[in-house]
C-alpha cells in the first residue's frame, strides 16, 4: 500500500493529510468560482451588445443558421428552407423580469466562458491522486472536456435552439392565435437547450471513467447499445421542445458519440490487459 501511494506522489512530496486536501480543494473551487463570476460580471456589463447578438440572435430571420438553411436549398432549386419571418413576438410582463433575465444570462454565460478553467482547477485537484499509468491514460482531459462542451455548445445554439425556434413559432392551431412571447419563457427555453446539448456532450467522458472504474464494459456497451438509443431518444425528448425534429437533432450527435465511447472503452481495456501481461510477465521474472 505504501508503494502505492508513493507511486502517486512527485518525488519529494509528501502526502497531504485529509484537513490539508480539504483547505486545498476549497481554494481550487474559490478560484472557479471567482473566474465565474469576473465573467458574469463582465457579460452583465456588455448585456445590450450579447442580448443584441448572442441571446436575441435566433429570433431574427437573419441569423446564420436560417440563412445557411437557405443557401442549402438554393442549391437545390427551392426556397423553402429560406425564412422571411419569425411570427412571434417577445414581450415582458413582469416588473423585475428584464432585471432577472440579464442577471441570469450573465451567470449562465459566465459559466460558459470560464468552463474551461474552472475544470482545469478541479482537474489540478484530482490529478495528483492518479497513479501515473493513470495520468498517462487521462493526458489532455481538460482539452477533450473542453472541447466537447463548447462543440455541444455551439451545436445547441446554432443547430438545436433555431430550429427549435422556427417550428415552434409557426406551429399554430388557428391563425387568430398570435404568439406573444415571454421574455422569460424565451431565455429559459434557448439556455436549456444550449447548456443540455453542452452536458449531453460529455457522454464520451463518462463512459471513459466508468469503463476505468470497471462499472462499464464494451461488450456491455455493445449489447445493451439497443437499450442505449431508446434511453437517448427518450432524453432528447425531455430536454427538447416537443417537435420531432429537435428531437431527432439532438439524438443523432448523442448516438454518434455513444459510437465513439465504444471504441474508447475498447481502447481502454486493451491498454488495461496489456499493462496487466506486463506485469504478470515481469513478476514471472
Amino acid at each position: 500500500m505504501e508503494e502505492e501511494r508513493e507511486e502517486r506522489l512527485p518525488k519529494g512530496e509528501k502526502e497531504m493529510s485529509f484537513l490539508e486536501h480539504l483547505e486545498e480543494f476549497r481554494w481550487h473551487i474559490i478560484r472557479a468560482l471567482l473566474s465565474i463570476g469576473v465573467f458574469a460580471i463582465l457579460a452583465f456589463i456588455f448585456r445590450g451588445v450579447i442580448w443584441n447578438h448572442v441571446i436575441l440572435a435566433p429570433s431574427r430571420p437573419d441569423f446564420w443558421t436560417y440563412e445557411m438553411f437557405c443557401r442549402l436549398g438554393s442549391l437545390t432549386g427551392t426556397d423553402y428552407f429560406c425564412i422571411d419571418e419569425l411570427p412571434f413576438i417577445i414581450q415582458n410582463r413582469r416588473m423585475t423580469a428584464q432585471f432577472t433575465m440579464a442577471l441570469t444570462s450573465s451567470f449562465v454565460i459566465g459559466i460558459i466562458v470560464a468552463f474551461p478553467y474552472v475544470f482545469w482547477e478541479i482537474w489540478r485537484f484530482v490529478e495528483p491522486g492518479l497513479y501515473n499509468h493513470e495520468k498517462k491514460l487521462t493526458k489532455g482531459a481538460v482539452f477533450v472536456v473542453t472541447l466537447l462542451f463548447l462543440t455541444g455548445i455551439m451545436f445547441g445554439y446554432y443547430i438545436v435552439a433555431p430550429i427549435s425556434i422556427n417550428f415552434l413559432t409557426h406551429f399554430q392551431l388557428d391563425p387568430s392565435i398570435h404568439n406573444e412571447i415571454d421574455l422569460t419563457s424565451y431565455v429559459s427555453t434557448v439556455m436549456m437547450l444550449v447548456l443540455a446539448s453542452g452536458i449531453m456532450f460529455q457522454l464520451p467522458v463518462v463512459v471513459f471513467f466508468l469503463t476505468k472504474a470497471g462499472i462499464i464494459t464494451p461488450a456491455g456497451l455493445k449489447t445493451y447499445r439497443k437499450h442505449a438509443i431508446v434511453v437517448i431518444l427518450v432524453l432528447s425528448a425531455l430536454i427538447t421542445p416537443p417537435d420531432v425534429i429537435s428531437q431527432i437533432l439532438m439524438s443523432i450527435p448523442l448516438i454518434f458519440l455513444y459510437e465513439i465511447s465504444i471504441l474508447i472503452a475498447q481502447a481502454i481495456k486493451r491498454k488495461e490487459d496489456r499493462l496487466l501481461l506486463e506485469e504478470e510477465n515481469e513478476s514471472n521474472q
